[in-house]
């Protein structure tokens, strides 16, 4: 898939979409992904992100291209000085980060960087009405918030995370060739996702955020993952205020309506306080 981790719920028919928490209809989900792959043709282009799912096995990728609207988007968002794009070498024997976990249930360091991308993206895009809940139904999909938690106290994650290499080998998975020579993905020949929110390399590249304003932008710092994530999401002047908007968003980061569906369910669990059941979300 370009992801790993994923859960494994039962599977539900493609337009449905979480009678428990109630997000939207079935109907509605299934028009608004209409109207966006009508209306944006990056909806439907997986090789701006990271899971490069929807082809026959071993068909090849082509490179990603970047239009000026959302260029014009990204330059409008990212008023800070530029950043290095890196991931950085670190002690393999640090800390875990000692901060409670969240009401909500996620882990504390999550919950951290979830706000702050909130609060940055507010200040730099406030069109954009970005809520650190959807960044956290982002990073639950992506990676249960960095594998529960399991980073240092800046954020960086304790072990590199990975996906599987983009080679063809996994059913449903794009051939996608190396875009980094083995910088960010630390893999030569072909690429893979990298860090908690799982970026293929060159979508890193183009959306590179400083979470945590330390002048690097590192995939595997989940302060710089989750803006990062945030700032590919609002490219476009999309507004997460617009369920139609908001959907459009989601399928650029994985074309699939099981993935939209996931990802608002959570969304919409970390807003109410109640946990979607397993039955209820659809298989990705």
């Amino acid at each position: 898939m370009g992801r790993h981790r994923k859960q494994q719920p039962a599977t539900v028919t493609r337009g449905s979409v979480i009678a428990l928490t109630g997000l939207v209809p079935a109907g509605v989900v299934a028009t608004n992904a209409a109207a966006a792959m009508a209306t944006d043709p990056t909806a439907a282009s997986v090789e701006m992100h990271m899971s490069a799912v929807g082809a026959a096995p071993g068909q090849a990728m082509a490179p990603a291209s970047f239009d000026d609207t959302v260029m014009h988007a990204m330059a409008k968002q990212s008023p800070e000085a530029p950043v290095e794009v890196k991931t950085v070498a670190l002690a393999p024997d640090r800390a875990r980060n000692d901060l409670p976990v969240a009401a909500s249930g996620i882990p504390g360091i999550a919950q951290d960087a979830y706000l702050q991308a909130e609060q940055i993206l507010a200040d730099e895009n406030p069109s954009c009405n970005m809520s650190w809940t959807m960044l956290a139904g982002i990073g639950r999909v992506e990676s249960t918030h960095m594998y529960n938690g399991k980073a240092d106290a800046d954020g960086n994650a304790l072990s590199p995370v990975f996906g599987p290499a983009l080679d063809g080998s996994l059913a449903g998975n794009n051939v996608i060739h190396d875009s980094d020579g083995g910088a960010l993905d630390g893999f030569g020949g072909y690429d893979r996702a990298v860090g908690p929110m799982q970026f293929l390399p060159e979508t890193w590249t183009h959306y590179a955020a400083d979470g945590n304003r330390d002048g690097i932008s590192d995939p595997q710092n989940y302060y710089d993952a989750t803006l990062t994530a945030g700032k590919y999401l609002c490219s476009g002047d999309l507004d997460m205020n617009d369920p139609a908007q908001q959907t459009r968003a989601i399928l650029r980061y994985n074309n699939s309506m099981a993935y939209v569906a996931n990802v608002m369910a959570w969304a919409q669990s970390y807003k109410t306080g109640i946990a979607p059941q397993p039955a209820e979300l659809p298989k990705i």
